[in-house]
């Protein structure tokens, strides 16, 4: 463990070089001493050749300290301003909301407790995914992997994903919700051991666990509740968007302050990358405890996979609606993907606490949410239409100055830096607009299949971004990744122009107007 945290010192090249190499520097030692004051003095302050000063040997790395220190300063500052500008956001989106004609799902206290229950249970198993995003790429890095090695271990995990998403509903519903989570807490407990490991196959191998616990992680949990509130407790099923609303809300504050302690344990303990991996262990074996001591077991209705996966392309197919939702889908959440890989590349070069800039990112993701819930509110009544075309448009813009702040040789990390911040504003608008259309756009019963074939061209979109495009060297591969991102979220745009044209007059995909107000205008 200590090996792996604190490699050794690199082997200095006059020690290789013999015997003969010392023995001459040995004699030559009083020679240089006899010149040292002179050269000291000429180094410092002669006028040298034509009048011009020697550069002095220090200037690039103070050079480099200091962009390490301004790229310091603009992660805590941003993180800071963002979190204040969520804050108010925030404010702002619950005092814009009307006042409701029945009381609250928070004031029955059997709902509260239950509620409480489930996010005993769900937070940690969240807040130890979180921890592992700021400090994976940087540990394969760390292991000693070029570009290209960790690329196709990237690509590891989006190919599990593809081939254990589907199955994964159906999984659950055999196995038992409560025993899929459980499930879920170890197959990922595992997956950060593998962290631990130098070999190239384990740790591909802990990709491989990783899509599957991610996969359990999105299903298991989710429909473990939505039966328990349904069918256990009673609850009306208009109160389950609450408690997902609140869950939302708890994942960005979890996702913030996981970046920071992933910081305080690689960096400023000097743990090293691996610490973020093994600090979430604990959080597993939280979730996994709360899941066995305090939840019942509840199953679902076993559904044939091909049923499923016929049933989602028919719908996909019939529903010109579900199409352009689904390519939307694709084309954004594939450059996402992207993103997650490149960031680390981009920016660690320079310096900047990577557990910082992973909570900024995160923040600004908070303020994009807190975007939407503004502007869907009574106050501004814009559509989720709306909110999904400004989040294309503004992921497209995010992603064009990406394509120039990487040029080669005249790169720009503090560009960079904010066209990364403006790409997790998009997807704090785009989720939540996203899921609202999905929900009203798709059947319930056709859901999972449209999902599974969603995610068909999204990863393999993503893999073949990884893996081709790395092929050339590493800064101009990484801008005509950037380039290749631009054109897939101008497709993405030009799919939500067709959206528009086809939801014109469908009222379904509209949110209601308030009551005593006339219904919400056309879009």
């Amino acid at each position: 463990m200590r090996a792996a945290l604190h490699p050794p010192p690199p082997i200095r090249a006059g020690w290789a070089q013999g015997p003969s190499h010392v023995t001459r520097a040995k004699m030559a030692a009083p020679a240089e001493a006899a010149g040292a004051k002179r050269k000291r003095k000429w180094v410092r302050g002669g006028a040298g050749v034509r009048g011009r000063s020697p550069p002095l040997r220090g200037s690039r790395p103070r050079d480099a300290r200091r962009a390490g220190r301004a790229m310091l300063l603009a992660a805590y500052a941003a993180l800071a301003l963002l979190l204040a500008a969520a804050l108010g956001l925030e404010l702002a989106a619950r005092h814009s909301r009307p006042p409701a004609a029945a009381a609250p799902p928070g004031a029955n206290p059997a709902f509260a407790r239950f509620q409480r229950g489930f996010l005993r249970g769900y937070l940690p198993a969240l807040a130890a995914d979180w921890l592992q995003g700021p400090y994976l790429y940087k540990l394969y890095q760390h292991y000693g992997f070029v570009e290209a090695q960790i690329a196709a271990l990237y690509v590891c995990g989006f190919a599990s994903s593809v081939l254990f998403g589907p199955v994964a509903a159906s999984l659950v519903d055999t196995l038992g919700r409560r025993a899929s989570c459980v499930l879920f807490s170890l197959t990922y407990s595992a997956c950060c051991l593998t962290k631990l490991s130098r070999d190239y196959l384990v740790l591909a191998a802990g990709r491989v666990l990783g899509g599957l616990s991610t996969a359990l992680l999105f299903c298991a949990f989710e429909a473990w509740y939505v039966h328990e509130h349904v069918e256990h407790h009673d609850f009306p099923a208009e109160w389950v968007p609450a408690t997902f609303s609140r869950a939302a809300f708890w994942n960005h504050v979890v996702a913030v302050g996981a970046g920071v302690v992933a910081n305080a344990a690689a960096e400023w303990l000097r743990l090293g990358p691996v610490a973020p991996f093994v600090a979430s262990i604990p959080l597993l074996v939280l979730a996994g405890a709360v899941a066995l001591k305090d939840w019942d077991e509840n199953y679902g209705k076993k559904r044939a996979l091909a049923k499923t996966c016929a049933d989602g392309l028919r719908r996909l197919l019939a529903d010109r609606r579900v199409l352009l939702l689904g390519t939307v889908q694709a084309l954004f959440e594939s450059v996402i993907y992207i993103f997650v890989f490149l960031w680390t590349p981009v920016l660690d070069p320079h310096g900047p606490p990577l557990g910082i800039v992973f909570s900024s990112f995160m923040a600004a993701s908070m303020v994009g949410a807190s975007l939407y819930r503004l502007a869907v509110s009574p106050r501004y009544r814009l559509q989720p239409v709306h909110v999904l075309s400004l989040s294309v448009l503004v992921g497209f813009f995010s992603l064009f100055m990406l394509t120039f702040s990487t040029n080669p040789g005249q790169e720009s990390p503090a560009e960079s830096f904010v066209a990364f911040l403006l790409l997790e504003l998009s997807c704090g608008l785009y989720f939540p607009a996203m899921g609202f259309l999905r929900r009203k756009a798709i059947p319930e019963k056709d859901r999972p299949g449209v999902t599974n074939w969603c995610r068909v061209p999204l990863n393999l979109l993503a893999c073949l971004g990884l893996l081709l495009l790395h092929g050339a060297d590493r800064g101009s591969g990484t801008r005509s990744i950037f380039s290749a991102c631009c054109g897939l979220m101008l497709l993405a745009l030009l799919a939500v122009v067709g959206l528009f044209s086809v939801v014109r007059h469908d009222a379904e995909l509209r949110l209601p107007a308030p009551q005593g107000q006339p219904d919400a205008p056309e879009l």
